[in-house]
């Protein structure tokens, strides 16, 4: 059933042959601004955050969406969520959210795919049911303040979500000395302190840059994108601006979530997964066998 904000059959038909589709509106400009103070304010309160007080690395951005208020609001937004079910089908479950800070001289992010989202962990966090045409996840990725090309913009390679270039099983080990060391191209580029090069099926595979399209967005503006779809960003080469972004990631409730794990073991830390849970967006969940929560962990419940 068409919503009000579907994808039309054109966005639709563009969706499925690039991978990627936007940037929509979704925050007015004084809005945005408003909702970044309360965000940014929040942030920096880990009382209610499902991974701890003590949590130094990447993690510590992981799914805020379950202890701020007004990213809990965020990810259930129709006009993110009706062009989600367009892709996705009716029943959508938010299974992560992730904050995505690059500040004045951080690296760039190099080039990757995720289909299983084992690449950091080792062992694989989305399970899709035997026989399915896709992987991955669909990822919502919101610019919070202007986001352009001398501040780190998303880049992205069209029509290369129906390969995997990189085998997420084999080992990627974590070096925090390549944080901001990685140079790919002439250009400050790596991940979080892995190298992905390492899980190339071929060790000589060099992406076509040429091919490459920037993804510059107002703040409060949003794009979709297939995780398995070649993503990358240029670093922040300013001196005074920080980029920053949250970025929501959506499955079917078919896709089993964090299969056979009660922890998250990445960038150096092991956190306890007893506080997660997917949340319905759209639809509903027959399957049973992901953990949903119906309100954060400051008790502000979802709803749509």
């Amino acid at each position: 059933m068409k919503k009000k904000f579907s994808l039309s059959p054109e966005e639709l038909e563009a969706f499925r042959k690039n991978g990627v589709a936007g940037p929509f509106d979704l925050y007015e400009a004084d809005e945005i601004i408003e909702k970044y103070k309360r965000i940014r304010a929040e942030l920096f309160d880990r009382t209610y955050a499902s991974y701890g007080l003590d949590v130094k690395s990447v993690i510590a951005g992981y799914d805020r969406h379950l202890d701020v208020n007004d990213l809990s609001d965020h990810i259930m937004r129709r006009e993110i969520v009706d062009r989600v079910e367009s892709i996705l089908g009716p029943d959508v479950c938010c299974w992560r959210s992730e904050l995505f800070p690059k500040y004045p001289g951080d690296e760039g992010t190099d080039w990757h795919q995720a289909d299983t989202y084992a690449h950091a962990s080792g062992k694989p966090q989305v399970k899709w049911p035997m026989g399915s045409e896709f992987g991955g996840a669909i990822t919502v990725w919101c610019a919070l303040t202007d986001v352009t090309e001398e501040n780190g913009c998303m880049r992205f390679i069209p029509g290369t979500h129906e390969e995997m270039i990189y085998d997420e099983s084999k080992e990627m080990t974590f070096n925090p000395e390549n944080v901001n060391n990685v140079e790919r191209n002439g250009m400050k580029r790596g991940f979080f302190g892995y190298d992905y090069k390492n899980l190339q099926k071929d060790p000589d595979y060099v992406p076509d840059e040429s091919a490459a399209i920037s993804m510059e967005m107002k703040a409060g503006q949003f794009v979709i994108f297939w995780s398995t779809l070649m993503h990358s960003s240029f670093p922040n080469s300013t001196k005074d601006k920080t980029r920053l972004a949250y970025a929501a990631r959506y499955v079917p409730s078919c896709v089993e979530i964090y299969p056979d794990t009660d922890v998250v073991e990445e960038y150096g830390s092991v956190v306890s997964l007893d506080k997660y849970g997917v949340v319905v967006v759209a639809g509903k969940d027959d399957y049973k066998h992901n953990r949903v929560v119906t309100e954060n962990n400051r008790g502000y419940k979802f709803s749509y």
